[in-house]
């Protein structure tokens, strides 16, 4: 859950500011939009493999 606390002299446009990088340092969006559609488990694992792969390639460089 985002919460922003408004300090004060905070205005609405920057609280708005404020709550949209909270949003995505958090990760919220890119969540949804990897479960808008249902993945079925052997393509779940089959992503989780293909990122190792990338992650293990990347620190060998």
């Amino acid at each position: 859950m985002v919460y922003v606390k408004a300090q004060p002299g905070d205005t609405s446009d920057s609280l708005i500011r404020k709550f949209t990088r909270k949003v995505l340092t958090e990760g919220i969006l890119q969540d949804l939009k990897k479960r808008e559609f249902y993945q079925k488990p052997a393509e779940v694992r089959k992503e989780k493999k293909k990122e190792l792969v990338r992650k293990f390639r990347h620190s060998n460089r």
